[in-house]
């Protein structure tokens, strides 16, 4: 089961239009202007690319089917809205039938500047333009092909090269280190974070980056990279599975990060 939320999201009208409130539109318009001067001369050209072909308002939170006419045209995908939690047999159903879940809601005025969940925010500005982009595409749609026929125990192996990719993904290019993981381009922290001298930063290796274990409430000790983004579409070739099942052999490398401290009873 998915966890809950605190969020509820909003649900379509009848003719699939979100009715979103001038205080909702406002802070992802203040999201939108934060976020775009932070990734400035970090984003990789892709990412740059894909939001000049969506074409995002600054001003107001776009409706999905704006979206939609883009994705089709480009790639074949669609964005489609789920509530604020969805559990992983949803989430990779929806993936393996070129569907990308967005949650449409948006964080509070109080979480402004994180919060845990993804909101239409993180869904959107983070993932949305690199959507547009067919190796990207192609290897979201056979990781949603890959997790939705997985066991539940080889679906933790397959979220790690999820997280170390469309999340958390970096790229080296002639012009330097770039960012393409949709957790990095949504959050100003974790861009700022990724260039200074605190993360480790490695090329990708498959294998490894199934081992790689992660938390999703601190700043990644540890980053992999590409060199192109045809890098994606080429491990999406790959038999990904006999990959998993040599991991599970070999077992997960050490955290690099302190275990999560448990609440106080």
């Amino acid at each position: 089961m998915a966890k809950a939320s605190k969020y509820t999201s909003k649900t379509p009208d009848e003719n699939g239009v979100i009715h979103w409130s001038e205080a909702e539109n406002k802070i992802w318009s203040e999201l939108v202007a934060r976020q775009l001067k932070c990734i400035a001369g970090k984003a990789c050209n892709e990412y740059m690319e894909g939001l000049e072909k969506i074409n995002l308002p600054h001003d107001r939170i776009p409706q999905l089917s704006e979206l939609n006419e883009v994705l089709l045209a480009t790639t074949g995908w669609q964005v489609t809205p789920v509530p604020a939690l969805i559990d992983f047999d949803e989430f990779f159903r929806l993936l393996a039938n070129k569907q990308f879940p967005v949650a449409t809601f948006i964080r509070s005025r109080e979480e402004f500047d994180y919060l845990q969940e993804p909101d239409i925010f993180h869904e959107i500005f983070g993932h949305c333009a690199m959507l547009t982009n067919p190796d990207f595409a192609k290897f979201t749609h056979k990781y949603g092909q890959l997790g939705y026929a997985a066991e539940k125990k080889d679906r933790v192996y397959l979220a790690r090269m999820y997280w170390f990719t469309v999340e958390f993904g970096l790229m080296q290019t002639d012009d330097g280190l770039r960012i393409y993981g949709g957790g990095i381009l949504s959050s100003p922290g974790e861009t700022q974070y990724v260039y200074s001298d605190k993360p480790e930063i490695n090329p990708m290796n498959v294998l490894d980056v199934l081992r790689t274990p992660y938390r999703i409430d601190i700043m990644q000790p540890l980053y992999y990279t590409i060199n192109s983004i045809h890098d994606l579409f080429d491990i999406s070739q790959l038999d990904i599975m006999a990959l998993v099942a040599q991991a599970k052999e070999l077992g997960l490398h050490d955290p690099k990060f302190p275990p999560k401290e448990k609440l106080a009873s």
